[in-house]
C-alpha cells in the first residue's frame, strides 16, 4: 500500500512517519495524523509524509482535504505517478470524474507501464458512459499487470460494473492476448 520512495527522512522525522504508517495500518488515521504533526516543517512537502497524508484523508474520504495534499505530491515528485494517481481519485471522488479522466489521461504517456493508470482510466471511462474507452483500457491493464489479480479486482470494482459481463467471460482475456498481437 506505501510506496517506498528512495529519499529517506532524517531521524527523529523518519520515526515520526513510520509510527504514522503504524497508526494508519492499525485503523487509527487521527493517531496517524498526530505523529505526522510531529514531523519538522521543512520535511511537510517530504513525498514520503505527503503519500501518507494522502492515505490518512483517503481513509477517512475527506476528499476535500486529499485533494491539495495530491496536488502537491505532483509539483514536488511529478516524475511519480503515485501523485497524479492520487490526485485522480481525489477529483473522482469529488464527483469531478471528467476532471479526473483529463488529468489522467496524459499521464498514461508519461507512465506507459503503469497497468494502475490503465485501469482507473477505464473506472472514469466506465463513469462517463464511455464503455468501448473503458473496454480498451481495462485490456491494456491486462495487458500490463498480472491479468488473474486484474480480473479479481475489476470483478469487485462496482465502477466496472457494466463490463462485469464481459469480465467475467474467459474470452475477455483471450481477446486481450490476441488484440496484444
Amino acid at each position: 500500500m506505501f510506496v517506498q520512495l528512495k529519499k529517506t527522512l532524517p531521524a527523529p522525522n523518519s520515526h515520526y512517519l513510520d509510527s504514522a504508517v503504524g497508526w494508519l495500518e492499525l485503523g487509527n488515521p487521527n493517531e496517524a495524523l498526530a505523529e505526522l504533526s510531529q514531523i519538522a516543517p521543512e520535511f511537510l512537502d517530504h513525498p514520503q509524509v505527503l503519500e501518507v497524508k494522502w492515505q490518512v484523508f483517503a481513509r477517512t474520504e475527506s476528499w476535500a482535504r486529499s485533494l491539495p495534499i495530491a496536488e502537491a505530491f505532483c509539483q514536488i515528485a511529478p516524475g511519480l505517478p503515485q501523485g497524479w494517481l492520487h490526485q485522480a481519485v481525489s477529483l473522482y471522488r469529488l464527483n469531478r470524474t471528467q476532471d479526473a479522466w483529463n488529468l489522467l489521461l496524459p499521464m498514461a504517456k508519461k507512465f506507459p507501464r503503469s497497468w494502475i493508470i490503465a485501469y482507473d482510466l477505464a473506472c472514469y471511462a466506465c463513469q462517463l458512459d464511455r464503455l468501448d474507452e473503458g473496454r480498451q483500457w481495462l485490456r491494456k491493464a491486462f495487458r500490463l499487470g498480472d491479468p488473474k489479480e486484474i480480473r479479481t479486482l475489476a470483478l469487485a470494482d462496482p465502477d466496472l460494473k457494466s463490463l462485469w459481463p464481459e469480465i467475467q467471460d474467459s474470452r475477455f482475456e483471450s481477446e486481450e492476448a490476441e488484440s496484444a498481437k
